[in-house]
């Protein structure tokens, strides 16, 4: 019924409900399809071997008894893993090693769009990323993965900044948010989605510093909207724009892009693919960017704002 609503029904797919390597084994050298796909790993079995499927052991054989045949038959082999809660692959590292190329499926089911990200790869870039929006006929790719991440709302209201991001060798146009409220207790509360708490709360502390902003008796909320998750220092100086915006209730200059990242000096420190930052974003609309010193890009069209330090970053806030 799924393959029918999908427009699937007549794909030359056959589908087998096993879960013994040797009987899978047996089929595959029978029939040799273009694609064998495993669903999944951990449920796999190796006769002779008297741990239970899922253990180190059976796992190890069973991929490797599937790899050797697929290797055999020339035949693409997709190997389906469960994951832990901390998001890692579950059973031995010694699977990873032992493919070619290591994917993450990616997704948060508040939102529509998924994640396919490549971590590891033997014959191509690894850290790129396709995005994918989940849809009644499945899944669909999403030519231009900046809008998804963008409002339409985002640089025209107080703690919103966009971050020129990279994924792999990919720029991605992000949206963060900040909101900073007054708080009664002890111990203001920090919350963050999609950044590092950790580096959150770095940031904070450099900002009341070096920048002279009190934020010792208030709440900070920070969200990267869409459910991306960035992992780059680049974000840095966005989220400090997001901040200063925020607590300032002064909205970031709009069509205005943001990154860099920031030092325990306060200093705001180069970042990479800076040229790459700025080219997608001037091809998306966007007309100004506040970067680091000794950002190399020209263009006529698109308006540069260097600084070198924190405090400058205030000053980049629209009056």
């Amino acid at each position: 019924m799924r393959a029918e609503r999908l427009g699937a029904g007549t794909a030359p797919v056959k589908l087998a409900s096993a879960t013994s390597v040797v009987d899978i084994i047996a089929t595959l050298k029978t029939d040799e399809p273009d694609l064998v796909i495993i669903d999944s790993i951990q449920t796999m079995f190796v006769e002779g071997i008297e741990s239970a499927p899922g253990t180190v052991s059976q796992v190890r054989m069973s991929a490797h008894e599937l790899i050797s045949l697929a290797k055999q038959k020339k035949t693409a082999l997709i190997l389906v893993g469960h994951v832990t809660k901390e998001g890692q692959i579950a059973g031995p590292k010694v699977l990873e090693h032992m493919v070619d190329t290591v994917l993450y499926f990616e997704g948060d089911r508040g939102h529509q769009f998924r994640i396919l990200r490549s971590v590891k790869n033997r014959f191509g870039a690894a850290n790129e990323i396709g995005v994918f929006e989940m849809t009644d006929k499945g899944l669909t790719e999403v030519p231009n993965p900046s809008a998804l991440f963008i409002s339409g709302k985002a640089g025209e209201v107080s703690g919103s900044v966009v971050f020129a991001g990279i994924e792999g060798t990919r720029p991605v146009m992000v949206e963060i948010q900040a909101l900073v409220s007054p708080s009664t207790m002890a111990t203001p509360r920090r919350a963050v989605v999609g950044w590092d708490a950790a580096r959150l709360a770095m940031l904070l502390a450099v900002l009341q510093t070096r920048c002279g902003l009190k934020l010792a008796d208030k709440e900070v909320y920070l969200n990267v909207a869409g459910g991306l998750r960035i992992n780059e220092p680049a974000a840095d100086l966005a989220v400090a724009a997001a901040i200063i915006s925020a607590i300032t209730n002064i909205p970031f200059s709009p069509g205005s892009i943001v990154f860099g990242e920031i030092g325990l000096s306060g200093e705001i420190r180069p970042v990479g693919q800076s040229a790459l930052r700025l080219k997608e974003a001037e091809k998306l609309g966007f007309s100004h960017a506040v970067v680091p010193t000794d950002t190399s890009y020209k263009s006529k069209d698109f308006i540069l704002k260097e600084i070198k330090y924190i405090r400058q970053l205030k000053e980049s806030l629209a009056g």
